[in-house]
């Protein structure tokens, strides 16, 4: 007789307000695997997962833990079943240190019911020693980097004897050595027997670690193979029901017109002096290593940031963008690198982070007052043009998946046609199909005459749909590559310094 798997899900279905989440979905975990979940933003991915948590709670199937049905009714029922979810957004308290995130909940006290200090210090460094993190138990976990507070949750996990580990989007903040340090520990919690759930949109990752794939589409399940039988077309080809030709959209586009001149622009700190010229119907993309300045780049151009040395002109017009709304009101579109943190109002509706860049343009109101009306079509028209999986324009942002979100906040801004859009790692944490159609998005802008700066650390991507490259260096411009010379190897020389004047 066959052992059970670890974990079965048969049959399992879950639906909200207006959205049927899954449908009939089957999973299945063995001990000592790792089983990749895939599939686009809005699949059912963190649906699934959340009820594995004990978020929620399935409205039909069955739950089997070592091939015995059970029920996970809550979050701590869930740690009792050795089930540990390590999710995007870490659950750890910042102020706190690492040896009291490790006892978090569980604290040891002394015979007088006090806290017992130095045994929550002993264990924690018994806890990081299972995961070979290196980390100091007294140091406060905020001052340590994502990857380091993603090992204390491992290490908490483990601690908690968890068999069935899930990690969703691990590598989406972490540096390349941190993301070769948790490869190896995943590799490692395979070895030790633990099942692991891994979700991510990184195909090399997968590849690299996955011993079978699970395909999810608009909730239901598509298919599961080993990783071996799959090639990276056949499973894109699953997640998104159709073949993707071309990933990136390489049409040339011809420029225009000069729409954004900055001379000699800066912060008065780290930033600048910066040239820089972006025309009407290009897409430019803007390359470099993380602190070189892209982003507060960005921020200075849109007005997040005060510009202190330099001039700025759109349209050839002298400008002097004080604020967002003065940078809204000259024609610039932003959208920054943390949709969650810097773009969306979470617990307001899709149709009220829309129209919010509308209200410093009186395009949604007469004389201060609101056109209901007037708000519902502009949100309507971005939904369809982008095609927002939702409820109603009246649902909440937080209760969409990823790639939704981020496609509200692209919507905010075509809906007031900019003549200027400044994108900042605009597919982060987006699958591919979603991808996809944000390339098409920007192509089509550019072919209606925006002038389109494309902030990415994803070279092939950035390669893929610029029609010229501009790389930062410790604030600066370093290098400007045409299309045809634009190569990864290019970009990083001159990322590095490595490549002659590149300052």
């Amino acid at each position: 007789m066959s052992t059970p798997p670890l974990l079965r899900m048969t049959g399992v279905g879950k639906a909200f307000p207006g959205v049927q989440a899954l449908t009939d979905v089957h999973f299945e975990l063995h001990a000592g695997e790792v089983h990749a979940l895939m599939g686009e933003n809005g699949a059912g991915k963190s649906t699934l997962i959340k009820m594995l948590a004990g978020v929620h709670t399935p409205d039909s199937g069955t739950i089997e833990i070592d091939g015995r049905p059970v029920s996970i009714t809550n979050p701590q029922r869930a740690v009792d079943l050795g089930i540990a979810v390590i999710h995007q957004e870490l659950n750890l308290a910042p102020n706190l240190t690492v040896a009291q995130n490790l006892a978090l909940g569980r604290e040891p006290r002394t015979r007088l019911g006090l806290l017992d200090r130095s045994r929550i210090r002993r264990e924690a460094h018994a806890k990081l020693d299972r995961v070979g993190g290196g980390i100091d138990p007294d140091a406060v976990l905020g001052t340590l980097s994502v990857g380091m507070q993603q090992v204390v949750e491992i290490a908490r996990a483990v601690a908690q004897n968890a068999r069935v580990l899930v990690l969703d989007e691990p590598t989406a903040a972490l540096s390349e050595a941190e993301a070769q340090r948790l490869f190896s520990l995943v590799e490692e919690m395979r070895g030790a027997g633990m099942g692991l759930v891994y979700i991510s949109h990184r195909m090399e990752e997968v590849y690299r670690l996955a011993d079978r794939i699970t395909v999810f589409r608009d909730g239901h399940w598509v298919g599961t193979s080993p990783r071996a039988e799959l090639e990276p077309e056949d499973i894109v080809a699953r997640m998104v029901g159709r073949t993707l030709d071309d990933l990136y959209v390489r049409e040339r586009h011809d420029p225009g017109e000069v729409v954004l001149e900055a001379e000699g622009i800066g912060d008065g700190a780290g930033i600048g002096p910066v040239d820089l010229r972006l025309r009407a119907g290009e897409v430019v993309g803007l390359g470099g290593l993380i602190g070189a300045g892209r982003s507060e780049l960005a921020q200075l151009l849109f007005g997040a940031q005060r510009v202190r040395t330099g001039r700025l002109r759109v349209g050839g017009r002298a400008v002097v963008n004080r604020s967002p709304l003065d940078g809204i009101r000259n024609g610039i579109g932003y959208v920054p690198e943390s949709r969650k943190e810097q773009a969306l109002f979470l617990d307001m509706s899709i149709r009220d982070n829309v129209v919010t860049t509308g209200l410093g343009l009186d395009q949604v109101s007469d004389f201060g007052v609101l056109r209901r009306g007037r708000m519902t079509r502009r949100v309507a028209t971005q939904i369809d043009a982008l095609r927002v999986r939702c409820s109603s324009a009246l649902q909440r942002v937080a209760e969409l998946s990823g790639g939704n979100q981020q496609k509200v906040v692209l919507g905010r801004w075509l809906a007031i046609a900019p003549r200027v859009l400044l994108l900042d790692e605009p597919t982060r944490g987006v699958d591919i199909g979603a991808k996809h159609e944000i390339y098409r998005i920007i192509d089509r802008l550019a072919r209606e005459g925006v002038a389109v700066l494309v902030i990415s650390s994803d070279l092939p991507e950035l390669l893929g749909i610029s029609d010229r490259v501009l790389v930062m260096r410790n604030g600066a411009v370093a290098a400007e590559l045409p299309r045809e010379e634009a190569t990864e190897e290019a970009v990083m020389l001159h990322a590095t310094g490595v490549a002659a004047g590149s300052g």
